[in-house]
């Protein structure tokens, strides 16, 4: 005899429910950018030589700075048709940054991971490194002046001033090597805080968004070395906010293999093309 103890529970079970509506469920994220190759269309390759050329050294420098240093390629001498199979080429990848001042310049990086086109009044170049030159030489040059741990606080801040402290402890005796994080997400504060340290650190050239699954922003304080760095889930929720004392987060870098795989995929299109 069966106890009702291993009887299934009534009212469970397949078909024992009402199928009259259709279940909803959540989008799932679907920002994330991957490579693939594009190969444009070129009925004469003669005609665009000078481009077919340039392509090459950069392939050529994204090879060599995997190992080390920087290049930049000067695309102001190109006539139209060559300079548009560049733009063709390069694509638009996951990294872009806003740099601001005299010239004010739009990065942005290309499908390659590691080139980069610059464009401002004046500028129209490609750089092949982990970051552009100038996202670096020009990051903490303020486009609004930092305060300083003097600046009036306002009732509320509670916890900003020993961040502020160790911030500017850690900026001033940074010579590279690791970051130092301070991670907000895990440390009590206020929104009164959070104003404050904006206040106090004010707000460098450079300005970097990272796409993928949701993005990644990444701000220049007007402090040297000090970078806010925020993680926004596909939902655009923050889910991590932190500050990093070091010469440019790693989250805006193109890896060694990042550049060497670069090299690769342009002589892939240069061979298409060819």
């Amino acid at each position: 005899m069966v106890s009702n103890f291993h009887l299934p529970p009534m009212g469970f079970g397949p078909g024992s429910q009402e199928t009259g509506e259709e279940l909803e469920y959540m989008e799932l994220p679907s920002g994330m950018r991957t490579y693939s190759a594009h190969m444009p269309e070129v009925d004469d390759p003669s005609a665009v030589t000078p481009a077919l050329k340039t392509l090459a050294d950069i392939a050529k420098a994204a090879e060599a700075c995997a190992r080390g240093g920087m290049a930049s390629f000067d695309l102001s001498g190109l006539d139209a048709p060559n300079r548009a199979l560049i733009a063709e080429t390069m694509g638009q990848g996951e990294v872009s940054m806003k740099i601001r001042g005299i010239p004010a310049l739009m990065v942005q990086e290309s499908v390659f991971a590691g080139v980069w086109s610059v464009a401002g009044a004046g500028v129209d170049r490609i750089e092949v490194g982990p970051v552009p030159a100038v996202s670096m030489t020009r990051a903490f040059e303020p486009y609004r002046e930092a305060q300083g741990p003097q600046a009036a606080r306002p009732n509320g801040v509670v916890n900003a001033p020993a961040l502020v402290a160790e911030l500017y402890d850690k900026s001033e005796t940074y010579r590279g090597g690791l970051p130092h994080v301070v991670n907000l997400t895990l440390l009590p504060h206020t929104e009164e805080d959070l104003v404050w340290l904006d206040r106090v650190l004010g707000e460098g050239a450079v300005t970097i968004l990272s796409r993928g699954y949701g993005n990644c922003r990444i701000t220049a304080s007007a402090l040297r070395n000090v970078w806010r760095v925020q993680f926004f889930n596909s939902m655009d929720t923050l889910i991590l906010d932190t500050f990093e004392v070091t010469d440019m987060p790693e989250v805006a870098l193109a890896a060694p293999e990042d550049l060497e795989d670069s090299a690769e995929r342009i002589r892939e299109v240069l061979e298409a093309i060819r």
